[in-house]
């Protein structure tokens, strides 16, 4: 008995398909991925709020070192007072500022990460 054309099947064997999301599914992953404006934008702010938390870390550096050459030539006399100052009195607040970078960096990258994961 032969079969008619439009009862035979047709099984196809392969991997399951991913549903594609709804058009309306927003992904930033995606727009920085394929470098569109909009994954320009949100590089971009990254790289801001990380050059703004250097730049108040140089300018805090500056303002804690830069006196020091002035307080040093108004106090000919004081030869332990300079070693003193730059050797312990510095090292202490150096080490702060440097603790403070690091954690607003790695905060600004975590707000990011954030911002761009997929929920």
């Amino acid at each position: 008995m032969p079969q008619d054309p439009a009862e035979r099947r047709v099984t196809v064997t392969g991997p399951p398909r991913r549903a594609r999301p709804a058009s309306g599914y927003y992904r930033p992953r995606t727009e920085i991925d394929e470098q569109t404006t909009l994954g320009h934008t949100y590089v971009r702010s990254l790289m801001r709020s990380q050059l703004r938390a250097g730049l108040t870390a140089l300018a805090v550096l500056g303002l804690l070192v830069g006196p020091l050459p002035l307080l040093f030539a108004a106090l000919p006399d004081a030869r332990g007072l300079e070693w003193a100052v730059l050797g312990f009195g510095l090292y202490a607040p150096l080490v702060l500022l440097a603790r403070w970078y690091v954690r607003r960096a790695e905060r600004n990258e975590q707000d990011f990460v954030r911002l761009v994961e997929d929920r």
